[in-house]
Parts: C-alpha cells; sequence; structure tokens
C-alpha cells in the first residue's frame, strides 16, 4: 500500500516560475502532493558575488512566485540556512520520498547539489536533478573528438545545428500538505540590507513573460542594428529573467523562432544575431564547467600573472563614474541606479577598467557581480574576460577600445550620456566624444579625464608584450 502520507519535494532554486519548469513537471507527475521549497541563503551583510540589487529582484520573484503556486493549489515553503541542513528537516518533515531540483550551471551549486544528492542517499530519498537553465548542456556541444570547445565560432556552428527542445506544459495541481512550516517572504533584511534606492525592474514571472513579448514584437528584428547604442531600446532587456528562471530559455527560444517564421528577410538578419547571443550565453556557461578556473585565474594560461596595479582613488572613481571620460561614467552611473547596464557599455567600462587603470579584471567582474540585477556569474566572467583579453575567444590583448571614439560611434548625439550625466545635460555633443583641450572640464562640477588614454594604451601594450616575451 503507498503511504498516502508521502510528499516529493520540488527545490526551487533559479527557477521562479510555474510554466516550463522542468523539475517542478516531474516532481509533479507522480500525483503526490509536492512540497515547493525555496531556502534562502544564510550569509549577511557583504558578499563578493552579489548585493542589494540582486537579492531586492530576487525578494520580488518570490512573491510572485508564491502567488502563483497557489493558483496550483501550492504553497511556497520558505527556509534560511544551509541547504542540506533545511532539506535534512523538510524531508523528514514532509516525509517526502523524493526530491525533484533544477540543476545549477555554476560550480558553487553545484558543490551543493554534491552534498544534498549525498544526503538523500543517505536518507533513501530518490534524488533528481533535470537539465532545465540550457537548451544544451555543456557535455552535449563538443568537438569532434569529444573535447570542449574554447573559441566561441566552432561551438556556435554544432550549437545551431542541434535540434531544440520543447516547452513543456505547466503541471496539474500541486496539493502541498498544509501543515508544513514556512518562514514567510523575505526581504532583503533577511540578509542584513537595505532596500536600495536603484530603480529595477519589475520582478516576477508575469513581467518576465512582458518583457518577453515586447522583445518578440519587435525589438529582436531590429536587433542587429540597434543592439549596440545604448541610447536606444534595442535589446530584449531579458537576462535578469533568464538568470533567475522567471521565463524558461525553451520558451524564449520557441517564442523567437515563431517570430523568425513570420519575419522577412531583413528582420531574419537581426533575429538571427539575437539567436546567437542565446548561444554566447551557453558557451559561456560550458566554459565554466569545463574551465571551472576561470574564476580564479585567466583563461589563457599565457596571461597568467599579468601585473596588474593595485586599486586606488581611480577604481573608486570608476566605480561611482567620475573618471571624466563621459561614456564610462554614463555607463558607471546607469548601474549606479538601475542595477542594470547596457552590453556595449560593459565593454567599454571592462576595457576602460583592465586597459586604461590597469587593474585586475576579477575586481570589476566581482563589482558588477554586487550590482548587476542580472549578474550571471558564467556570463560575467566571460565578459570581464573578453574585454581584458585574457579569455576564451577573447579580445586580442593590442586590441584596446578607445573610449573617446566609442563615445562618438554609439552615442553620437550623446543622449545616453546626458541622461546619466546631468551635469552633462547642456553640453554640445562635439565635446562629450574628445578630451578637454583646454585643459578645463567640460563642465563645472564635471572633473577631468583621470588620464590620457593614448598614454595607458601604450603602458598596456607594453605590459603584454614583455609579460609574453618573459615566458611568464
Amino acid at each position: 500500500m503507498p503511504d498516502l502520507k508521502a510528499s516529493i519535494i520540488h527545490w526551487f532554486r533559479r527557477d521562479l516560475r510555474i510554466a516550463d519548469n522542468t523539475a517542478l513537471c516531474r516532481a509533479a507527475k507522480p500525483g503526490l502532493p509536492v512540497v515547493p521549497a525555496y531556502i534562502l541563503s544564510g550569509w549577511r551583510g557583504v558578499h563578493s558575488w552579489t548585493g542589494p540589487n540582486r537579492q531586492h529582484f530576487l525578494c520580488g520573484s518570490l512573491e510572485s512566485l508564491a502567488k502563483n503556486l497557489e493558483t496550483l493549489e501550492g504553497r511556497l515553503i520558505i527556509r534560511q540556512g544551509k541547504a542540506v541542513d533545511e532539506l535534512r528537516k523538510l524531508i523528514k518533515e514532509s516525509r517526502a520520498v523524493a526530491v525533484h531540483f533544477n540543476a545549477d550551471p555554476d560550480p558553487f551549486g553545484k558543490s551543493v547539489e554534491n552534498a544534498v544528492q549525498a544526503l538523500c542517499a543517505e536518507l533513501g530519498v530518490e534524488c533528481h536533478a533535470h537539465a532545465d537553465s540550457t537548451l544544451h548542456g555543456p557535455d552535449e556541444v563538443l568537438t569532434q573528438s569529444a573535447l570542449p570547445y574554447r573559441v566561441y565560432t566552432p561551438y556556435s556552428r554544432n550549437w545551431l545545428g542541434l535540434p531544440k527542445p520543447s516547452p513543456l506544459a505547466k503541471p496539474p495541481a500541486l496539493r502541498t500538505p498544509a501543515g508544513i512550516k514556512s518562514l514567510p517572504l523575505p526581504t532583503v533584511a533577511a540578509w542584513g540590507l537595505e532596500i536600495p534606492a536603484t530603480q529595477i525592474v519589475t520582478p516576477g514571472e508575469r513581467s518576465a513573460r512582458e518583457r518577453l513579448k515586447l522583445a518578440i514584437a519587435g525589438k529582436i528584428q531590429n536587433y542587429a542594428a540597434q543592439r549596440d547604442f545604448p541610447a536606444e531600446s534595442g535589446t530584449s532587456r531579458i537576462s535578469q529573467d533568464l538568470r533567475f528562471g522567471l521565463v524558461s530559455i525553451r520558451t524564449v527560444y520557441a517564442e523567437v523562432i515563431k517570430a523568425r517564421a513570420a519575419a522577412d528577410v531583413a528582420d531574419k538578419a537581426g533575429i538571427d544575431v539575437f539567436i546567437k547571443e542565446l548561444a554566447w550565453r551557453e558557451f559561456y556557461f560550458a566554459i565554466l564547467h569545463h574551465y571551472p578556473n576561470v574564476l580564479d585565474e585567466e583563461f589563457n594560461a599565457d596571461w597568467r600573472g599579468l601585473p596588474w596595479d593595485e586599486p586606488d582613488e581611480r577604481f573608486e572613481a570608476w566605480k561611482e563614474g567620475k573618471t571624466g571620460f563621459p561614456i564610462v561614467d554614463a555607463g558607471m552611473r546607469e548601474l549606479k541606479a538601475t542595477g542594470f547596464m547596457h552590453n556595449r557599455l560593459r565593454m567599454i567600462t571592462a576595457m576602460f577598467l583592465t586597459k586604461d587603470l590597469h587593474i585586475d579584471w576579477k575586481q570589476g567582474e566581482s563589482w558588477f557581480m554586487q550590482n548587476l540585477v542580472d549578474g550571471e556569474i558564467a556570463s560575467n566572467n566571460g565578459g570581464w574576460q573578453w574585454s581584458a583579453g585574457t579569455g576564451a575567444d577573447a579580445a586580442p590583448y593590442f586590441r584596446i577600445q578607445n573610449p573617446w571614439s566609442q563615445s562618438a560611434r554609439y552615442d553620437p548625439d550623446g543622449h545616453y550620456i546626458r541622461k546619466w550625466l546631468p551635469e552633462l545635460a547642456k553640453i554640445h555633443p562635439s565635446r562629450l566624444h574628445e578630451a578637454p583641450k583646454d585643459g578645463r572640464p567640460i563642465a563645472p562640477d564635471y572633473p577631468l579625464p583621470c588620464l590620457d588614454h593614448k598614454t595607458e594604451r601604450e603602458r598596456t601594450l607594453a605590459i603584454f608584450k614583455s609579460h609574453r616575451a618573459a615566458g611568464r
């Protein structure tokens, strides 16, 4: 006779949705009551890989998830502490016979999964880890020699040619048992933080689907032409939604392909560029999976041991958007105000830190992770190492972006700069794209450039050449 009081736990992690959720669907399939659980991390105060913006977005998404689960006769169970300890308690309280979860793509999450799998083996409980965060896992896209790719283009050709999984139906009633205790829905105070003043995007599954709908309705068709211009609304803005799993990558891909089928030739070209960005995301996941050391050192061994400068007052100026380079400062101010930064600006600001200020990319990587709502370990690391010239398929070390020419090319009328730097609102665009020639600030309350780009470019070239010649 089956145990009528038995249940199945679905452990929510970075999949905060009820639609097209692999592990949730599998947990509901046997027909037993499902206990949807989220375990809050126990750190407090400061964390090198997250901060108030992302935790605030998480809280809003959990509130949305709790309401959505109620439509399936479910109830979100909140606990806080080490996942293995809290799941041990929850398994016993709920008489769970199985635990389902969607696998995490980063090394920290994987280490926790290993501990949970050991716990389930100890307690005689089934443990099911499901692939959900990518269209193709890191071991699905390999070279003909069954080795991981180190360069994006051949990876993307393979990735693009593989059949893609389809979205899953929403699960039936979950019938979560009523007697299981739960903490209240969290605020950022759960981590000893204060609600940030940052104007982040609206959290939750419904808002994520609305952003996806807007992207499909017109943005992705013009993606190739507009994605590099920060003053335009030319990007999808769903990066945080993929990061938290408010919408699945399968749903995104299916909707994109549907739009492509209805598009004309020109729009198809734009959509194809967007699809390749989805492949970039999975390329960086694969790099992190196969080479987890990239979080601690340069992917390209040739550049390990580079003599970076120690962070100083110019690093603080970079963080605050007060370097005297308008395009750099605008990007950093956007990050501070919204918890988001346009991708072109992520490249500009990252290369400025590493190639003009000569500061270790890991310092910037951590700062972005502490402030970005969409902070994704794999993509963030890949982007920073690309800009530093040290990563997989990175820009060569001698390709050093000039912030003045980048500004003139991608924000020629200064709309983006003047939006985020109000002290420059009345300055003519032509003065925003070159260093002041008279040695005076371009506005009374705006600083002079903190360095000469040409001088620092030459220094960077010399550092890299010397390091390579020494064979370090």
